[in-house]
């Protein structure tokens, strides 16, 4: 086809045939299903989607793909792919239209170097989503799956574990992609209608709590988030971590999310006891 891979898009054209089959079947996805496919490249994903699910809405920046994957399905008189020319994170999820009482399914081959902006947008998103089948770098995969008291865990660790069930389904090798990427990555499934059976006193106020304690990861808990903005002042930290019988000394990477939860109400409650 003559298209060279580009760099500044973070391109890695995915062209092992087992591995297709491997994320295929890893979706689960039925003959009912509206796929959103981030990123659909040369169609290695879209076209065997396209015999198994009802609609794919194929979303790919690089126009030249799209010329190139437009000829490819017209060719082959594929007539259930909405090819998108457009960057998913200004992508309107409102405009996929699935089956009545139906969720959009999400599948992609996400370039590395946008991961962690697709995945605030899929959160964003979620009461629109049902599931979500991606191909990671191998070290971000890890930060999704990880447990407290890891070098890997994080804010994004808490994050979409809190909106959504994670299960690593995959392990692909760099050889499976043309050119070669320097990693290996890790296919991971994200159930968002499973997300995390203890909710937050606010959502928001979950988020806010956990990136002002990771904010300063080095730091102690209590100095992280207070240095968090102006948020809190360092009297109300105190008396919170105290009521949920938290060390204020303890870093973020030790708590778990039960505590993160505890803290949250904790610090949502405002001078007069109230929400």
């Amino acid at each position: 086809m003559k298209i060279r891979p580009n760099k500044k898009l973070g391109q890695n054209f995915l062209v092992d045939p087992v591995v297709v089959e491997g994320i295929i079947a890893a979706t689960g996805f039925s003959q009912q299903d509206t796929v959103l496919e981030i990123g659909a490249g040369l169609g290695a994903l879209t076209l065997p989607l396209s015999r198994t699910v009802a609609h794919v809405v194929a979303v790919e920046k690089d126009r030249r793909l799209v010329a190139s994957l437009k000829e490819e399905l017209n060719r082959l008189k594929i007539s259930n792919v909405t090819l998108v020319q457009e960057d998913i994170l200004s992508f309107n999820f409102a405009g996929i239209d699935p089956a009545p009482l139906q969720k959009i399914q999400v599948v992609g081959n996400l370039p590395y170097n946008i991961s962690s902006p697709v995945l605030k947008k899929l959160m964003e998103n979620r009461e629109r989503i049902a599931r979500a089948v991606l191909m990671f770098q191998w070290e971000v995969a890890k930060r999704l799956a990880a447990v407290p008291c890891n070098k890997d865990y994080g804010a994004m660790t808490l994050l979409i574990q809190y909106h959504a069930g994670i299960r690593p389904v995959l392990e692909v090798g760099r050889g499976a992609f043309f050119p070669k990427p320097r990693v290996d990555s890790m296919v991971v499934a994200l159930d968002f209608e499973n997300p995390y059976p203890k909710r937050a006193v606010c959502d928001d106020c979950f988020s806010k709590t956990v990136k002002a304690a990771f904010s300063h990861r080095r730091k102690t808990l209590l100095n992280s988030m207070g240095l968090f903005g102006e948020t809190w002042s360092k009297e109300d930290l105190l008396e919170g971590m105290f009521s949920c019988n938290i060390d204020p000394g303890r870093r973020a990477e030790t708590l778990t999310m039960d505590e993160y939860l505890t803290l949250t109400s904790a610090l949502a409650v405002d001078k007069t006891g109230t929400r």
